[in-house]
């Protein structure tokens, strides 16, 4: 009882003398307060919701910077002279839109010779474009060069082309071909060849 009566009061204080001005009011000075609260109430409820989609737009269809950190691994085609290849790598990622990104990356990467102990290692040096075709489903490509870890060991061109899926929550997985052409003078030459990839990464926005 007690606890009603408290309520009681606090509504006769509080909001029954503006309930009661409001009933002395004209009703074109009524109209006008009311048209007004309901534009403030309008313009409040519009940027708030803009800000929350700008906000939903810069966190999952980009416009901002990535770091991304992945392993991959893959196999060569028989008539390669190498066998698999697997490495890490760290990428830089900018979203220009939606639809649209640029990535530069550098990691590093070993192939081992089929029927040998022989192995190259190098530290891929690579810049790509990434493009958006089904909700955050990417085709994308990349050129670059390898720097051999081992003297007098050489890469001359790294080309990659494939497709692979971005979560909003980081995780990112991608298939592709990469194709690499060795120079001649390298003490570990061998023929153009290419592996087909799969690489498992995570993104962190910056």
């Amino acid at each position: 009882m007690k606890i009603k009566n408290l309520v009681v009061w606090f509504y006769r204080i509080s909001f029954k003398p503006l309930f009661d001005n409001l009933n002395t009011l004209p009703m074109r000075t009524f109209t006008r307060l009311f048209a007004t609260a309901l534009t403030a109430i309008a313009i409040l409820s519009t940027n708030s919701l803009k800000a929350q989609e700008m906000s939903q737009t810069m966190s999952t269809n980009g416009m901002a910077f990535k770091i991304g950190v992945g392993v991959n691994a893959g196999l060569f085609p028989d008539r390669s002279e190498m066998d698999y290849g697997y490495g890490a790598d760290v990428k830089l990622q900018y979203d220009l839109s939606k639809d649209v990104a640029v990535t530069a990356s550098a990691g590093y990467t070993r192939l081992r010779w089929k029927d040998s102990p022989l192995n190259f290692q190098f530290i891929p040096l690579m810049g790509g474009v990434k493009a958006y075709v089904i909700d955050r489903m990417y085709l994308g490509g990349g050129l670059g060069t390898g720097l051999a870890v081992k003297e007098s060991a050489q890469m001359n061109f790294i080309y990659t082309g494939g497709l692979g899926y971005e979560w909003n929550n980081g995780l990112e997985i991608g298939a592709r071909y990469e194709g690499y052409v060795n120079n001649s003078a390298s003490d570990l030459y061998f023929m153009k060849t290419g592996q087909y990839n799969l690489r498992i990464g995570y993104n962190f926005k910056l």
